[in-house]
């Protein structure tokens, strides 16, 4: 048995402020540069589509205003978690191709839902350069999602975007692993005293990024799985400048690569999304095939021969014709441990300000 994997694009720009005031953030259109490298191809994925996000338009969004497109996110973030909730649903495994770092609220509300379904709590494995966590507590207002959604998703801002269908919070502070930020984050003490486990970059390279998946799966060995976002600033910008706000200090495409795979070989792990990459600042392609060569190795475990379905799930409906067959329906194969060194080889084939409308705070916006 496999896990096959189910690509869904998700190009959201409403997170961010523009580039300059004659611009739109350009991280909707890397689903499509993906795409254009094979990316389902040797992923062996099925396309699950694409949900067109609502039309970026900061209007006259002053600092005070509160998050800006905050309807149109919430709107769209409940969409989202219903098509991602649809794909697993379907014993699959979701990839979730961003747009800014907002596609988090939709996936955290997938697995609100599904948490809620199954009697568990989903823990989330935050592979980002940037905590992303300012909120009204500890900023003088906010105002680009995209710089905030970790603090959203754990429940703190406003109610519109924090709690939408009155779920509040999305994922528990104990429930969340913080991997690849900085050293200096602006908020890593404000992740210390939420109870935020985290371990820079400088922490991760000494352990190893296959410890440090092993240590973050120690960390949410509570929960009855986790979701993984990947924000591609978590790379150094020597080797990945494609992104909104590049900050020096960041890891190598080979130990994402090797965090990737040893987050996903579980059946913990019920889907990852990847955030922020900006095609502008690829024109001639070389960022988007390197994240494609990363994901596929990063993600081999997944549709590898004995993947295991997560346990969590509900049994399937069992079709009208199985329910007539003589035959015994084959055994479910056991968990296996996790292995925590990406594989070598790929499947067979067949723009610095910050993030954000917030013009004042120094901090990323993805």
């Amino acid at each position: 048995m496999t896990r096959r994997i189910a690509v869904l694009d998700a190009p959201t720009n409403l997170g961010l402020r523009p580039p300059t005031l004659t611009s739109v953030p350009g991280c909707g259109k890397a689903p499509g540069a993906l795409r254009d490298h094979g990316l389902l191809a040797r992923l062996r994925a099925r396309d699950a589509g694409c949900l067109t996000p609502p039309r970026y338009d900061p209007g006259d969004w002053r600092p005070g205003d509160g998050v800006c497109h905050s309807r149109e996110i919430a709107e769209y973030s409940a969409a989202l978690a219903g098509r991602i909730g649809d794909i697993i649903d379907r014993g699959e495994f979701p990839v979730v191709l961003g747009g800014d770092c907002s596609v988090l609220l939709g996936s955290a509300l997938a697995m609100h839902r599904l948490g809620e379904s199954v009697g568990g709590r989903i823990g989330l494995v935050f592979v980002d350069g940037h905590s992303d966590f300012r909120h009204p507590g500890n900023a003088s207002y906010v105002g680009a999602a995209a710089g905030e959604d970790l603090a959203l998703v754990t429940g703190r801002g406003q109610a519109d975007l924090a709690a939408i269908e009155g779920r509040r919070p999305y994922f528990r502070d104990v429930d969340v692993v913080v991997l690849g930020i900085r050293a200096q984050d602006e908020y890593r003490l404000d992740l210390q005293a939420a109870g935020i486990v985290n371990r820079p970059v400088p922490a991760l390279r000494a352990e190893g990024a296959a410890r440090t998946a092993q240590w973050a799966h120690e960390q949410l060995a509570d929960c009855a799985g986790y979701w993984l976002h990947v924000d591609v600033d978590v790379l150094d910008p020597a080797v990945m400048p494609a992104v909104d706000a590049p900050d020096p200090g960041g890891i190598a495409f080979a130990e994402l690569e090797i965090l990737i795979a040893g987050l996903v070989d579980t059946p913990h792990c019920l889907g990852v999304e990847l955030t922020v990459f900006d095609p502008d600042y690829d024109p001639d392609g070389a960022y988007a095939a390197e994240i494609v060569n990363t994901l596929v190795a990063g993600l081999a475990p997944v549709s590898a021969p004995g993947a295991v379905p997560p346990k969590l799930l509900p049994p399937r409906p069992v079709p009208a014709t199985r329910l007539l067959s003589p035959r015994p329906a084959p055994p479910s194969l056991p968990l296996g441990p996790a292995h925590d060194v990406a594989p070598s080889v790929d499947p067979p084939t067949g723009p610095d300000p910050a993030d954000g409308l917030d013009t004042q705070v120094a901090t990323e916006g993805s």
